[in-house]
């Protein structure tokens, strides 16, 4: 009887240390991550554009019902598809980008509807300015890449902010909203260890992805995942 209770006892914790392993470290794919903005132009048409140079990196345990992320992008590569208005979102009247480079995004509390997340409260840095903002999920899932030979993390989030909070006020005596939509497609994809730093070649164009022809570990093909600013650290299986 107590050999019974005893194996039932280390059964327990043996499940209980599972249960609270570490979160696993997810890599932003910037192949599919964006966020968009949507704002209204005069109740009339709808201006959209997105931002296309990213990084970021997400903390996920979700047998813990955990996470944490931290993603930011580049002001300076703002795109609406016309050169005069981006030039324009990227002066002071808008996202200031020669003084505010950056904008980010952090979290460290995720919500859970059974085994996916169904929302993220962070805080949003924009203009120098943090405010708390909440994400809630259209969709969540996580799945195993056929390409990559890896578990891929992600969803569509959105929320509305009020620009006016991060001091963005162009417009507003116009009759143009406060308001503007947040849409933000994140994927991330779930790191392995024992790979060393890799640099990206002559003429990479960072926040995507290149191809390279050696074993590094492993039989070739790989598949480097790159961020800006950053460089390759990330090697992943291609086929």
């Amino acid at each position: 009887m107590r050999k019974s209770l005893f194996a039932l006892a280390a059964a327990a914790t043996l499940t209980a240390g599972v249960a609270h392993a570490a979160p696993a470290t997810y890599a932003i794919d910037p192949a599919h991550t964006f966020v968009t903005f949507e704002i209204s132009h005069f109740g009339a048409s709808v201006n959209r554009g997105r931002f296309d140079k990213k990084e970021g990196s997400v903390q996920f345990d979700r047998a813990g019902k955990a996470g944490k992320v931290e993603i930011s992008f580049d002001a300076t590569s703002v795109n609406t598809g016309t050169a005069a208005f981006d030039k324009h979102l990227q002066g002071p009247d808008f996202f200031d980008a020669a003084k505010h480079p950056t904008i980010k995004f952090t979290s460290d509390k995720f919500s859970f509807n059974g085994d996916n997340v169904s929302e993220v409260t962070g805080q949003l840095t924009l203009l120098g300015k943090t405010a708390p903002v909440t994400l809630k999920a259209n969709q969540f899932t996580c799945y195993q890449s056929p390409m990559l030979k890896r578990e891929v993390c992600g969803g569509d989030f959105e929320t509305i902010i009020d620009r006016s909070v991060f001091g963005m006020n162009y417009g507003i005596e116009w009759g143009f909203p406060k308001n503007g939509r947040l849409l933000v497609q994140v994927e991330a994809v779930k790191q392995e260890t024992g790979f060393p730093p890799v640099k990206p070649p002559a003429g990479y164009s960072a926040g995507g992805f290149f191809f390279m022809q050696r074993p590094c570990g492993g039989p070739a093909p790989r598949r480097l995942t790159c961020t800006h600013g950053v460089g390759c650290s990330t090697v992943q299986n291609y086929f």
